[in-house]
């Protein structure tokens, strides 16, 4: 994986860029803004913790891809352990996160890299945190809209308004998008498929539940 680790490297450089070349985000125009009556959203998937999440996972970043087993495991009321191993089981991470720390058990030196575990760890909080206070809701005729504001950034959440599902989640900074998290749901607990894009920068993860 050396070629891997001197295209992570150059990630790094570019990452740095990446604020300003992201598009601006607004709003569609037929949202309205409602009144909040409970000031939290809780996110449901990779909720219970009888349950290991595995997904088949691919991630391409500057046209190289990586293909490997995503594994999340709730261990207590506020904190997740992720590991991501090879398709032949060799581990190359292993975090413990919660809504305020993350733990790095493990990570190969090829994916060792300073902003690279920034960026994922940013996109593993997005997906695995479940408690949120948000400032504003808004709705339309098809989706409700939660929007958190946290540690400069701004979250939205979007739920179906007929079974309050979580279908997408975009991240914003300084009006601009970031991150785009799309979801293809089977129920309330897990997301057959998920689908994490960046922008600005050509990162890209696509998740596909196993059933086991």
């Amino acid at each position: 994986m050396p070629k891997l680790k001197t295209l992570l490297l150059r990630t790094n450089l570019l990452l740095l860029l990446f604020i300003s070349a992201c598009g601006s985000y607004k709003i569609p125009a037929d949202y309205q803004k409602v009144s909040i009556n409970k000031p939290i959203f809780v996110g449901t998937y990779f909720s219970n913790p009888e349950v290991d999440y595995v997904y088949k996972t691919h991630i391409t970043v500057y046209g190289k891809e990586l293909s490997g087993i995503f594994i999340v495991k709730k261990i207590n009321e506020t904190s997740h352990r992720v590991v991501f191993t090879t398709e032949f089981g060799n581990k190359l991470l292993d975090f413990e996160i919660s809504e305020t720390n993350v733990t790095i058990n493990s990570i190969v030196d090829e994916l060792n890299v300073k902003l690279l575990i920034k960026t994922l760890t940013n996109d593993f909080k997005l997906l695995l945190n479940q408690n949120y206070d948000f400032s504003e809701q808004l709705e339309n005729k098809e989706f409700r809209v939660f929007k958190v504001k946290k540690d400069g950034y701004f979250d939205y959440f979007y739920t179906n308004k007929t079974d309050g599902k979580l279908a997408q989640i975009i991240q914003t900074s300084n009006s601009k998008e970031k991150i785009s998290i799309i979801f293809t749901v089977e129920n309330n607990i897990f997301a057959q498929h998920i689908s994490v894009q960046h922008r600005g920068i050509p990162l890209q993860l696509e998740f596909q539940y196993i059933n086991q």
